[in-house]
């Protein structure tokens, strides 16, 4: 029997691995004819994920950001214009029809840097239509998001290469 109810996933915690998991959701289910939508909020640079999922004709993927890492106290007007209308973007593709899931990657990391207002991503939450899984990644989920999810997976840094000095690899990390 199919259920064709959509749920509500997060991914988060300090973690590796919250990307990579939604990214995996949406390569399953193209396995399965799935379309599947991925915003990326806070990201403009090139990842490895970009040139192999433009090979997978059922998933769509587009960033929301500038090129290179931003730390909380750098927040300029332009990344919240570049998160804002990226929260447009995906609320006009999730409720286009054409998504089986929808993916906004980053966008809790977006909401704890101040980018976007918790109330304006509870609303897009709180639009979905019943079809469509949505999947929120990123750390510092906030608590009102955990409330109204159906899933939440939080990844828990147990050890971690880079407090040796390591920094992020090409093919791993990005």
């Amino acid at each position: 029997m199919t259920n064709n109810r959509g749920f509500i996933h997060i991914y988060t915690g300090d973690g590796k691995g919250k990307t990579t998991a939604a990214i995996g959701l949406a390569v399953r289910a193209a396995g399965h004819d799935h379309r599947s939508y991925i915003g990326q909020f806070m990201k403009g640079q090139h990842y490895g994920e970009l040139d192999v999922l433009e090979h997978i004709p059922q998933i769509t993927i587009e960033q929301y950001g500038d090129e290179g890492c931003i730390r909380k106290d750098e927040v300029t007007g332009k990344h919240i214009e570049h998160a804002v209308a990226g929260l447009g973007r995906a609320s006009e593709e999730m409720l286009s029809g054409r998504y089986d899931i929808v993916i906004l990657d980053e966008v809790n990391v977006a909401l704890w840097f101040g980018l976007l207002a918790e109330e304006a991503v509870l609303d897009l939450v709180d639009q979905r239509p019943a079809g469509v899984e949505l999947v929120l990644t990123g750390r510092r989920a906030p608590q009102a998001l955990l409330d109204r999810a159906d899933l939440v997976t939080e990844m828990t840094e147990v050890k971690h290469y880079y407090t040796t000095g390591v920094v992020a690899r090409e093919g791993i990390e990005f």
